[in-house]
């Protein structure tokens, strides 16, 4: 049995942190890589050379090609996506088979009435639409836990399968026809789709769950790969602009089926600044030529929808409630790179609401929406330095400060985007 090994990684902001870059990279000392939450709107990253690799459902441990990659239990998946994402890679070179992949049995099936339903929702709202992907995330969670999911392990039986859908499509179709004036899903092209995919990735479908206890039991390392970031957690995020699964390191557990207390170690990836996909509450979002510079510079447009990332100084409000609520024990800050653009650099310490200062961030959206971000300002940093052995003192001064109002070290730092370009301190 594993002593220490093990280790869970989530995005501690509103996604896009860098995650999947920093997972490529520690996965170098992990044996299994295991996704346990979220859907086909994740949307990892990795410059590999001159190419640009883009992961939606597969864990991004999977460019090393002794890796295993495991999806648990608590991801819900969109099989045509994932046919596409593992052909592509093969295209790419890359081998897949059912040695280096595994998908849970238990794992639920985005359906394309998810998606249908979760685009027409958006529709419905207006100007208080959350900003979804469209995708079908939200529904297809919905039905998870309504007890009207399907999951692969009911692809195996085409006569159980074709009773559950029947009874289903049901209610879906009546909602897609009468609320949203779309076509009703056909029930015999929903299941000659589903056999068609379910033919493909049949060789990965297995009890994941068993594979990750007996991999610990034989000594191998797990690294554990959340989607999306803490502060869109269902539960503790900007409620209810947030994605439909709990995002915490807690989760990598019920995710997978694989004990907690042999989870020793959370480690949480924050940008150098902030950005949030979407609508929803953004205390120090910058809307300003510096915020479009920003945009610009980082490149920050979504890898799922290409959508722009609304762009902002750091916030430690948002980071400390994203190490409390995670126990997080070691931050890495990603992009710090790009703030070399700017002649300061702005840490938010505090909020003011009415005369009164805020230190704790506060889960009420419309007090959010009115707060005013109290800052710190530190001197920037020639970007020229970055690859020395020795970091410029400005940086230094901007990482100790943070380690210490948010009472966990900086592990490690990236200052570009290729693999190579990582700093540990």
């Amino acid at each position: 049995m594993n002593k220490n090994n093990n280790l869970v990684i989530v995005g501690a902001q509103w996604g896009d942190e860098g995650k999947g870059r920093i997972i490529d990279l520690l996965s170098l000392d992990y044996d299994v890589i295991a996704r346990f939450q979220g859907g086909s709107n994740a949307g990892h990253t990795i410059i590999v050379g001159n190419k640009k690799i883009v992961l939606h459902h597969i864990p991004s441990g999977v460019l090393r090609p002794s890796k295993v990659s495991v999806i648990g239990n608590g991801a819900v998946i969109d099989p045509e996506v994932i046919v596409e994402e593992i052909k592509a890679l093969r295209r790419k070179g890359y081998k897949i088979n059912s040695r280096n992949l595994k998908i849970s049995n238990l794992s639920h099936i985005i359906l394309p009435y998810h998606k249908l339903l979760d685009k027409g929702r958006e529709v419905l709202k207006g100007k208080n639409a959350i900003g979804t992907t469209g995708r079908g995330i939200g529904p297809c969670y919905e039905d998870k836990i309504a007890r009207q999911g399907i999951r692969f392990i009911d692809l195996a039986n085409k006569k159980l399968l074709k009773d559950k859908l029947k009874l289903y499509l049901r209610e879906k179709n009546k909602i897609l026809s009468l609320v949203f004036n779309l076509k009703k899903i056909n029930i015999d092209d929903l299941i000659q789709l589903l056999q068609k995919k379910y033919k493909f990735l049949k060789e990965f479908i297995c009890d994941t769950e068993d594979f990750l206890n007996k991999s610990d039991e034989k000594g191998k390392k797990i690294l554990f790969e959340g989607a999306q970031g803490v502060m869109l957690d269902i539960d503790f995020g900007t409620y209810p602009f947030v994605t439909s699964s709990s995002t915490l390191s807690s989760n990598a557990s019920s995710g997978t089926g694989f004990p907690s207390k042999k989870i020793t170690k959370s480690i949480g990836i924050s940008k150098a600044y902030t950005t949030r996909v979407g609508h929803g509450p953004f205390p120090t979002e910058m809307i300003d030529d510096q915020g479009l510079s920003l945009r610009e510079f980082g490149d920050e447009y979504g890898a799922t929808t290409g959508r722009p990332r609304r762009c902002g100084w750091l916030d430690l409000i948002a980071l400390k409630h994203s190490v409390e609520i995670c126990g997080l024990d070691e931050i890495i800050l990603t992009k710090v790179d790009i703030l070399a653009m700017f002649k300061n650099i702005k840490l938010c310490t505090g909020y003011k609401h009415k005369g009164k200062i805020i230190k704790k961030f506060p889960l009420d959206n419309s007090l959010l929406d009115e707060v005013e971000p109290i800052y710190k300002t530190f001197k920037s940093w020639n970007p020229n330095e970055l690859n020395s052995k020795k970091m410029p003192k400005t940086l230094m001064s901007m990482i100790k400060f943070i380690e210490k109002f948010l009472k966990v070290r900086i592990s490690m730092i990236s200052v570009g985007p290729e693999r190579k370009q990582i700093v540990y301190l």
